[in-house]
């Protein structure tokens, strides 16, 4: 079942084409690897799912509605989690902020809304931290608290946007090891350039750089598909693999 679905999606901002004719399903529980240079068009197609921006030129559909319609299904990672660090907060209240729209300012969290907060960080292994001040955290460890804090609204899908761009190479494991274990029950969409990494746990990946080339990953072998004089680093690995 298709639950992302985009059809002849172009955008444009300004006069400037940023995305070209891009078709493109996403199913349950895929972990769906988006790659590509800085200026291709990644983070615009992120907003656009996300319902940021708005789609003028082809179609999304996410579980077969508009985007707006269906934020509550999908919960984001942003690439930048960096904090101050001499900011007072404890990371149980950075996780609670994940409640949309049930927050009370003046009265706290209810009991059930804690709870869940503690299950989202048993979830990701960080429930020992719950009173430790987010800024005393490793980069990793802030990254955990965030994927938890996305968690808490019980999203079918999980977006990342560059989840392990300031985390070690030990921390960058550890974290996709963790959207492995989560992929079994939610649908994973991580923008990356570690191709090397996401090799080993997605199950398709796309090339965008304006138009979008798709990968399958299922097999031995890719399967590339929209292909315009295309030859990006998916191919370039799959190459190395076979001379291996």
């Amino acid at each position: 079942m298709s639950i992302i679905e985009i059809k002849n999606l172009s955008f444009s901002y300004d006069k400037q084409k940023i995305l070209e004719n891009i078709n493109l399903n996403v199913e349950e529980k895929d972990f769906l690897a988006i790659i590509g240079p800085n200026g291709g068009g990644k983070s615009t197609l992120l907003k656009l799912i996300l319902g940021i921006n708005m789609v003028k030129d082809g179609s999304i559909h996410t579980f077969g509605e508009v985007p707006k319609k269906n934020l509550s299904k999908i919960g984001y990672v942003p690439q930048n989690t960096n904090v101050n660090t001499d900011f007072p907060i404890k990371v149980i209240e950075v996780v609670l902020m994940g409640h949309i729209g049930t927050k009370r300012p003046l009265f706290g969290y209810a009991k059930e809304e804690t709870m869940c907060a503690m299950g989202a960080l048993a979830q990701v292994g960080m429930e020992k931290f719950a009173d430790a001040k987010i800024g005393s955290l490793s980069g990793g460890q802030r990254q955990r608290v965030m994927i938890a804090r996305a968690l808490c609204a019980h999203p079918q899908i999980l977006i990342l946007d560059e989840p392990t761009s300031s985390i070690d190479v030990d921390g960058q494991k550890q974290i996709y090891e963790l959207l492995k274990v989560l992929n079994s029950y939610i649908t994973i969409i991580v923008v990356s350039h570690d191709v090397s990494v996401i090799m080993k746990y997605a199950n398709k990946v796309v090339h965008i750089n304006k138009k979008l080339t798709y990968h399958d990953m299922r097999g031995q072998n890719t399967t590339t598909l929209n292909q315009c004089n295309h030859f990006c680093e998916v191919e370039l690995f799959n190459k190395f693999r076979e001379v291996k």
